[in-house]
Parts: C-alpha cells; structure tokens; sequence
C-alpha cells in the first residue's frame, strides 16, 4: 500500500481522515485501535484534549452558523455585536481582542456591520484616537434574537451535563486557559 508523507497523512488523519490498514508511518504515527495515533505512537489522537476542543469547537461554530443564518449574521459578526454591547465605547482594537480575530478583520466585519446599521461610530475622540463605537437601537435589538439562538445552541451542547459537571469542565477549561497564558519558564530553568 502506498503511504504519503508523514506530516501530510498525520494532519488527514487529524482531520478525521480514514487511515490506511493500519499501518505505522516513518514518522512513527498511524492507526491503533481504528484511532490515528500521534507521531510518537503512543496515544490516539482523538484522545487529546485538544483534538477534542478543536472537534468540539468546529460542531459549535457550525450549530451557531447555522442558527444565526436565519438573522443573517456570521458567528463573527454575533460575537461583534456581544462585545460591542458589553464594551460600549470601545476601540476596533479592543473588540478584536475580544472576538479573536486580527484588527484587519475585525474592521472588514465593522464595516459589513455598519453598512447593515447595526453599529455606528460615537462622534467625540479624545486625542486622535479612532472613533469609538456601539450598537444601534436596530443592532441592539437583532443581537437580543441572536443572544437567544446562541443560548439554545449552547443549551443544546451542554444538554448532556448535569450541572456539577458543567461547572467542573467550565473550571477545567479556565485552569486550561491560565496555564497556556503563562509564561513558559526559560529554558534550564528548574522545575
């Protein structure tokens, strides 16, 4: 059976691609259990934390996707509106900071956003800084309908959890997120 490259058939398999028989990769990855496993071959892929809050949230951006639609609003412009309504006055900065994205596309959604009269620029600045914004009365009311379809999803994704286990992985996931904030110590630092 013929193999492709290591690196090429480890992010297919990754990316729930189908593995090849079983076979091991010269990188040491390949199949176990019907599981692609790492490089090292010691640990199936869909086993990592971060596989798995990778899988979950490609299906959350999708269910939001596909609730949102209906409102004609991306997931990234949602997420837009929830910071602009919890930062009134904020710098295009700041709100991408907020959502996740660069500053560039933070100001393509922006415009998209303003074009729709959803947001709008505050018309005082302080010492040349760019003009801050907030939500229009009309995008103050599509986001408490997108709000809505956002809660649901997240209902409908938590739905399984009782509710120490929701409070548990919320936890989990925030201990995740400070220890990645972290400053990695120098190399030869003692532990």
């Amino acid at each position: 059976m013929k193999q492709h490259g290591g690196k090429d058939r480890y992010r297919d398999e990754a990316a729930g691609g189908e593995a090849h028989g079983g076979e091991h990769l010269h990188d040491g990855g390949g199949v176990r259990d019907g599981h692609a496993t790492v490089p090292d071959g010691t640990a199936p892929v869909e086993s990592l934390i971060g596989y798995l809050l990778k899988q979950t949230q490609t299906a959350l951006r999708a269910r939001m996707d596909e609730a949102l639609r209906p409102l004609e609003l991306t997931t990234p412009q949602y997420s837009c509106l929830e910071a602009l309504n919890s930062r009134p006055g904020a710098s295009t900065s700041e709100i991408a900071r907020a959502v996740f994205v660069t500053r560039q596309t933070m100001n393509t959604l922006l415009r998209g956003l303003q074009e729709r009269g959803l947001v709008e620029r505050i018309p005082h600045s302080s010492g040349g800084r760019a003009l801050p914004l907030r939500l229009t009365e009309e995008g103050t009311r599509l986001l408490a309908r997108a709000s809505a379809e956002a809660r649901a999803v997240e209902r409908t994704m938590t739905n399984a959890l009782r509710p120490a286990q929701r409070e548990a992985l919320e936890a989990a996931l925030r201990a995740c997120t400070e220890a990645l904030s972290r400053r990695a110590d120098p190399p030869g630092a003692d532990r």
